[in-house]
This record gives structure tokens, sequence and C-alpha cells, in this order.
């Protein structure tokens, strides 16, 4: 199966919170807003005199309508992260930004009748990279409970109807009911991928490829949502599910009961388990679990996943080596810097075909049962569509040709 799609990126990260003390005019206006919020909402506009100062001094325009529809774009896409409606999220920001504009419009009246401002930071490098923290921070937020706590927001400039309107948007975000619903709602499928493990997830001529990508772009087109691949790592796979940073994990993953803790996943796309890759002149040496538990064994694993939890869990006596990158790892065994490798055998059969100097050290045999699929937040009625359609595509032989295709590559 070749199927053709936009892939873009959307990396997520999660930022803390950022404590920054400004001080006030006298003139502003307070409305009543939980606390937290409040000040997240009164740091970010208190920055807005040092917009203006930045722009008056190199004679920009206050509006830049491109931009702010990139603010409020991604506003719009970091609030999915906690299920915020894309309508809610827009209202919010985009009223912030009439607010800054407003706040900008005063400071520009003022440095016409009075002094003018004869230096201010620099907006590119220091004061937009903390603006993008505090939308950041402030989305969250606005996910969160509104108590009945008050606190001023005291911002010259600021009209009363202005923070009035703001205050209102805070207090009426909704949320989608379920991840279902706000992938057909928003029209966006986030997928959390690695590019690192071939033939599911990896990168081809520099551009996303594999099997679960593949089947991703068709989940995409039944969804009728656009595809966004979103980067994840083994290491931080859960924590980004937790966080909310994609709606299905798509990488070769490993269903295993410490993920099923925590997530759902959908029913099965492979069968096959754990087993060893080496060196072709090395197989009798290595063909079996015990033999490779040697003391004079260096063996070499990728950090995060199914094959480290492996190799801590049956691996005694041999020198272990945790390569950080799965992309390169076979390159270590191939220039002897490195012994052996344990992971899945679908990966033994397409490197041992990549690569004539390697092999599996027990053709046809694994060490354990393994089966792979989709991960997921759990959410019953998003896994009963993941599993309906996968079960369809399964039976139309669409999953088997995705397999056949990238093992063939």
């Amino acid at each position: 199966m070749k199927t053709q799609t936009m892939l873009r990126w959307l990396v997520l990260t999660t930022l803390g919170l950022v404590s920054h003390s400004l001080a006030y005019g006298a003139t502003g206006n307070s409305v009543s807003l939980s606390s937290h919020l409040s000040q997240l909402i009164n740091t970010r506009l208190g920055y807005m005199k040092d917009v203006a100062a930045y722009k008056w001094i190199n004679n920009i325009a206050i509006e830049d309508l491109a931009r702010e529809q990139k603010v409020i774009e991604a506003a719009q896409n970091s609030g999915l992260r906690s299920h915020l409606t894309m309508v809610s999220s827009r209202q919010f920001f985009a009223l912030q930004i009439e607010a800054a504009k407003e706040i900008q419009h005063y400071w520009f009246k003022q440095w016409q009748e009075g002094p003018e401002p004869d230096r201010a930071p620099d907006l590119v490098n220091e004061v937009r990279p903390r603006l993008i923290e505090l939308g950041n921070d402030i989305v969250q937020a606005l996910a969160l409970p509104q108590t009945s706590e008050q606190l001023a927001i005291e911002i010259t400039g600021l009209s009363l109807e202005a923070a009035s309107q703001l205050e209102a948007a805070a207090g009426s975000m909704k949320f989608y009911p379920n991840q279902l619903d706000q992938i057909l709602s928003s029209k966006k499928l986030r997928v959390g991928t690695t590019l690192d493990y071939a033939p599911f997830s990896y990168e081809q001529a520099g551009l996303p490829s594999g099997i679960d990508l593949d089947l991703a772009a068709d989940l995409a087109i039944s969804l009728d949502a656009e595809l966004v691949l979103v980067n994840t790592s083994w290491p931080t796979l859960m924590a980004d599910l937790t966080a909310g940073k994609f709606d299905i994990g798509m990488s070769g993953i490993s269903l295993n009961l410490e993920r099923q803790k925590s997530a759902y996943f959908s029913l099965p796309h492979h069968t096959g388990g754990k087993t060893a890759i080496i060196r072709c002149d090395q197989v009798s040496r290595f063909n079996e679990l015990s033999k490779i538990d040697q003391p004079d064994t260096r063996l070499i694993v990728n950090p995060g996943g199914t094959n480290q939890r492996f190799v801590q869990s049956n691996v005694r006596q041999a020198a272990i080596t945790v390569h950080p990158d799965n992309r390169t790892i076979f390159d270590e065994i191939i220039e002897h810097r490195a012994d052996v490798m344990i992971t899945d055998a679908i990966e033994v059969e397409l490197q041992s075909a990549l690569h004539s100097e390697l092999c599996g050290a027990t053709p046809g045999q694994t060490f354990t049962f393994q089966q792979k699929g989709f991960l997921l937040p759990r959410d019953q009625d998003w896994k009963q569509f993941v599993d309906a359609w996968l079960t369809q595509r399964i039976g139309e032989g669409v999953v088997k040709q995705a397999f056949s295709q990238h093992l063939a590559n």
C-alpha cells in the first residue's frame, strides 16, 4: 500500500510556569478570575509595553494578521491536549490578541504626545519566547477548574470592556466529551511516533515512512482528518500519551501489561517475539539465550522500550551498552563494537535483509511471545472505532499489504 498524504510535524513541548515580576500602571482595571490563571494573563499582557516599544523604535506596525493567525492556531493545537474545543480556544486567544493590541495602541498614543522610548528588549529573541511559554501555560490553566478566588489584573491601557470580555471567555471554555468526538470535530488526528523503528516507523529519503505510518494515513482518511505526526520517544512514550500530546501511538508498539495499566491498546496487528541479531559468522556462538548471557558478550540495547526491559529481566552476566539511537545501533554490531542486540523478530528480519553481515541468531524461534498494536488513551469510544477500523483493514488485506511493502524495501 502506498498512501499519498501530507505529513507534517507538530512537536509539542510541555513548559513549566514562568515567574516574572512586573510593575503595572495605576490606571489598570480589575477583573475576577482564578488566581493562577489571572497571574498568567496578567504577566503575558504586561509584556505588551515592551512589545510596543520594540515596534515603535523599529517602525513596525502593531497589527500582524499572519502572526496572529499562527498564535491562535498554536493555541488551538495546544488546547487539544486538554480536550479544549478549538472554537473556545480560538475565542479566548483572539480576545487576548485584541487586548494586547489595545495596550500597544495605548502606548503608541502616549509616545506620540510625550517622551519616546529609547530602548526595548529584543522582540524575537527575548520577548517572544516568553510569550510562547506563557501562552502554553495559559492553555493548561484554562483547562483547570476555576475557583472563586480573585486576583486583580491591573494593566495600563486595557479597557474595562476588553478585560470583561477576556474574563467571560476564560470562564466559558468548552471541552470535547471524548477523544473520538475531538478528532471528528477538530479534524486533526495526532499520531505519536518515534521514526526510529523500521519497518513500522522510520525515515526514508528524509520523509516519514513505515507500516504504521501508512496505516495512520489510512486511519486519518477514515476520519476525514488531517494527519499530524507528533514526535515521541520510547523513554517518554507513556508520559507523552498521559500528557495528551497525541491521540494514538503508532510506531510498532508492543502490547504489555505495564503499559496497559495506564492506557488502552487496539487489537493487535502483528504477532512475534524477541530474538537476537548478530554478525552471521557468530551464529553458533549465540544461538541460545544462555550462550548470549556470558561475561565476554557485548550486548547492545536501545533505551526505554521493551527491548531494554527484556534485557534487564533476562540478562545477568553479559556486558550491556545502552545506545541512544535506534537508527544506528545495528552499525555497532557490523563494526564489531558490539556482538548482540535483542529485539523484535520482525526487525531482525528486516535488518538482516538490509545488511548481509547480520543474521538472526535463532531463525524461526523467539524468546518471548509478543503482539504489536496501537497505543490509546483510556477512551472506550475511541478504542471501539480504532478496533472496528483495524478489523476491517485486516479483513480487506490492507494491513498485510503494508507489511509486504515495507519488508520488501
